[in-house]
């Protein structure tokens, strides 16, 4: 394979950066002119032109439709983590979240989910799988792992409909109050991509958290897959005393459950590694 010319990733680059000028003076679903259109203005030669938008399409910025041309993709869903003393408060993150039932059983927890749960192999566990939707598009999908003693009745309702922790607390007694979280980049499976109406391999982002309520009893293990190309996670940080507390407002935290924790509870974050719970 040849190496680049001289100028050729430069050229590259500042056809990158037109494009991107072009998608941040338009709104999202906007068409941006055409690739023979674009090397015309640009001066750049039809190889060039398409190695920079491959870049914008990989970063989700882009949206390829053969035979109707390119647009400016949706807006990613931003998750917001402030920093405040040695906890997190979590803002809500955007859009309306609403959540479909993929699957929803009782069965033993097996040796790892029982290890992480701090919880006898052959102790039940409540198992869901649900699909996480923004505005009706496909966002992430879940597995949840609930201690179901904690949760007698737990109904297919309460998990599609409303907020999982309010139901938790106001339904069941059960007030969840820490929450430890890893998060890494993976990408998806077939059986993934299909759920969430992305190429197969596409980039996305693995959460794994293990939730305890107010005694450090754990209460759910659940890890989530939630899709590249839409998702990403904002850190504010905090490099002074506030004036004033921060507001903290009610919706969904992708990622960190709402709940409790909405309520100034304290979570502790990590960034990678596995979670560690009684081995």
């Amino acid at each position: 394979m040849k190496a680049d010319v001289p100028g050729t990733v430069l050229k590259r680059e500042r056809a990158r950066d037109a494009v991107l000028e072009l998608i941040e003076s338009r709104s999202p679903g906007d068409a941006i002119p055409s690739e023979r259109a674009l090397c015309a203005l640009l001066d750049v030669s039809r190889p060039t032109l398409r190695a920079a938008v491959d870049e914008l399409v990989a970063a989700g910025l882009l949206v390829r439709e053969h035979g109707r041309g390119m647009f400016v993709a949706p807006e990613k869903i931003t998750q917001e983590l402030v920093s405040a003393d040695l906890s997190l408060s979590l803002p809500q993150a955007a859009g309306a979240w609403s959540s479909r039932l993929l699957e929803f059983t009782t069965l033993p927890a097996g040796a790892r989910v029982g290890r992480r749960l701090r919880m006898s192999p052959a102790e039940d566990i409540v198992y869901v799988a649900r699909l996480r939707l923004v505005d009706g598009a496909p966002m992430a999908i879940e597995h949840l792992h609930i201690r179901a003693a904690l949760v007698p009745g737990l109904s297919a309702q309460e998990l599609e409909d409303g907020d999982l922790y309010e139901h938790l607390r106001h339904t069941h007694g059960v007030h969840v109050r820490e929450a430890v979280q890893a998060i890494e980049p993976t990408v998806v499976t077939r059986a993934e991509a299909q759920l969430l109406e992305v190429p197969e391999l596409s980039p996305a982002l693995l959460f794994e958290r293990l939730t305890s309520d107010t005694a450090g009893v754990p209460v759910e293990y659940v890890h989530s897959l939630y899709r590249g190309d839409r998702y990403r996670i904002v850190s504010r940080l905090a490099l002074g005393p506030a004036a004033t507390a921060p507001l903290v407002r009610d919706g969904h935290h992708p990622g960190i459950p709402p709940g409790d924790f909405a309520h100034g509870d304290p979570i502790a974050s990590s960034t990678r590694g596995d979670i560690q719970a009684g081995g």
